[in-house]
């Protein structure tokens, strides 16, 4: 192996290590306020700033992971694990609709990404409390608000935050993920 390939492979220690800590943080997010939502039994809180940054920084797989890990976890030691199974898919396809379409993407893709992985999130929410957790089409209803409000902080605070963590540490670029096409649109970013 050459020195430059050998400079462009990522350490999958470092690499675990990273998605372990940011899985971490979201549950910390996660758990730190918490809004009860009495009707279904769920909650309000900040995770989605935690899968909003962590998707559009370092990709979709990791976006997957810490969405669904780091929320599933929250919910499971938190109290309300009625709901980890919900949110690990819930949140783990947000992180990943968002790190498909915004990962080294212009803002306009970023932005795309978050509404795609958002309405993706509430959708699965409200399923899935009318068929399995509730057991009823209207009570989830009142939910799906405070999802929205929930996903637009993530992305009012997630995305500001990105940028600034690239302006102050532009190595954060080397590891994410590989970028599966060819060509990188140096305003991408």
């Amino acid at each position: 192996m050459s020195a430059m390939e050998r400079s462009t492979v990522k350490p999958a220690a470092g690499r675990v290590a990273l998605v372990a800590m940011l899985i971490a943080v979201t549950a910390v997010f996660t758990l730190l306020i918490r809004i009860p939502v009495p009707a279904t039994q769920g909650y309000f809180n900040f995770s989605d700033v935690a899968i909003v940054f962590s998707s559009i920084a370092f990709g979709p797989a990791v976006g997957l992971a810490v969405g669904g890990l780091g929320t599933a976890l929250a919910d499971a030691v938190g109290g309300f694990a009625q709901w980890a199974p919900l949110s690990l898919l819930a949140h783990g396809l947000e992180g990943l609709l968002i790190g498909m379409l915004a990962y080294r993407r212009p803002l306009s893709m970023r932005l795309l990404g978050w509404a795609l992985g958002s309405a993706a999130m509430v959708a699965i929410y409200y399923l899935g409390s009318a068929l399995v957790l509730v057991g009823d089409w209207v009570v989830p209803l009142a939910e799906m608000p405070i999802n929205l409000v929930q996903a637009a902080a993530g992305a009012l605070v997630g995305v500001p935050l990105y940028h600034a963590v690239r302006r102050a540490y532009p190595a954060i670029d080397q590891l994410g993920e590989r970028p599966t096409w060819t060509e990188e649109d140096p305003e991408a970013r």
